[in-house]
């Protein structure tokens, strides 16, 4: 795993986003290719983890390469894009569909203001 923001794929997710999680929170965006509001809310995504310098990072999980349907299966995803927050190897929220990048930070802030 390098930088803050990663690809993640059923063998690693354990590792790289549950217990990873225990050193700081990280959000995973389940996307797709074919997914146009995939590929509108992954710059909203990276400018979020680029302001937060390193407290939080991304994992993403492209559900279509691989096993990673599974992953999609496993946590009872209905849409792409599902974006999840893990940390501390616990599930603290979730949406689904693009949203600007202050809505995300709101998200966050107060998610993470619970822990």
């Amino acid at each position: 795993m390098q930088g803050n923001i990663y690809s993640v794929d059923l063998p690693d997710f354990e590792v790289q986003v549950i217990e990873a999680s225990h050193e700081r929170p990280v959000l995973v965006d389940f996307w797709a290719d074919w997914c146009a509001p995939c590929h509108a809310i992954a710059p909203h995504l990276q400018r979020v983890i680029e302001e937060r310098a390193g407290a939080i990072r991304l994992a993403k999980v492209e559900v279509d390469e691989g096993e990673n349907m599974k992953l999609a299966g496993h946590y009872r995803l209905r849409g792409f894009p599902t974006v999840i927050l893990f940390h501390n190897g616990e599930e603290l929220g979730r949406f689904s569909g693009s949203r600007p990048t202050h809505w995300i930070q709101e998200w966050l802030d107060e998610r993470l203001a619970l822990d």
